[in-house]
């Protein structure tokens, strides 16, 4: 059998597949940190994956419809999974419907992203990442979890809006910046990213991953904010028709 440079970045995909289904045996037996360790493992491979293809320039279709059904596995299937087990579950049929949100807007949300080539550019990304959301979803429950007590009642409270909040994001037009690669060139001309990413690893290490959460809350926001000073801008400015009349007014009077 001919092996293939394209082999290497499969690899790392099958891998990031493999311990999406990791992180769900685990989580059905109510193992939940090593259940979100294993999405944070598969994150790694899913980041491998890229940076070998691009090494290898083994860059494929096949590799980009791969690299999507992983991350329906390991970012959709998981998280979600990971959330009815924790609590969802004893919503019933409720319970069911909103822990199946994750998985489903996600997968919606990579197939937009795979045929539509305004879907993503070098700097932005459009919807929120799938990745965020599962990373979102897993350190939440992390944080406020214990394996005596359960889901602490506030954050029980909260999980269900939560997701539906973070499906929703999946598939909106919220516009989210790409992480930028480990290179020289990325790093002189997006210093502003890397001085975060080195802050928020700082605060995690320093906070024992207490600072995970709401990190990925902010990042949340902020592009939550940079959308609304965008729409706000857009209703704010006088629409073509408008500047005309108001250019065309002092004339009017002058006559």
């Amino acid at each position: 059998m001919r092996v293939t440079r394209a082999f290497v970045p499969s690899l790392f995909t099958v891998l990031n597949m493999f311990c999406g289904f990791l992180s769900v045996i685990h989580a059905s037996r109510m193992e939940i940190a090593p259940a979100v360790w294993f999405i944070a493992l598969a994150a790694a491979f899913d980041a491998l994956d890229g940076m070998m293809a691009r090494l290898t320039r083994s860059t494929s279709d096949f590799g980009v419809e791969m690299d999507s059904l992983s991350d329906v596995v390991s970012f959709g299937v998981a998280p979600a999974y990971l959330a009815y087990k924790v609590h969802l579950e004893s919503l019933d049929g409720m319970g069911v419907f909103v822990a199946a949100l994750p998985m489903v807007f996600g997968g919606l949300r990579l197939a937009r992203f795979n045929v539509q080539l305004a879907g993503h550019d070098k700097d932005h990304f459009v919807g929120l990442p799938i990745p965020v959301s599962a990373f979102t979803i897993g350190s939440f429950i992390l944080t406020y979890y214990d394996d005596v007590t359960g889901l602490r009642p506030l954050a029980a409270a909260v999980l269900p809006w939560m997701l539906v909040a973070l499906a929703l994001l999946m598939v909106s037009k919220v516009r989210y910046d790409t992480l930028p690669g480990p290179s020289k060139k990325a790093l002189r001309k997006e210093p502003l990213k890397f001085v975060f990413l080195a802050l928020a690893a700082v605060a995690a290490v320093a906070t024992g991953g207490a600072a995970v959460f709401p990190l990925f809350v902010l990042f949340i926001l902020l592009g939550l904010l940079r959308a609304g000073i965008v729409t706000a801008k857009r209703l704010l400015r006088p629409s073509p028709g408008e500047a005309e009349d108001e250019d065309a007014a002092p004339g009017r009077a002058d006559v």
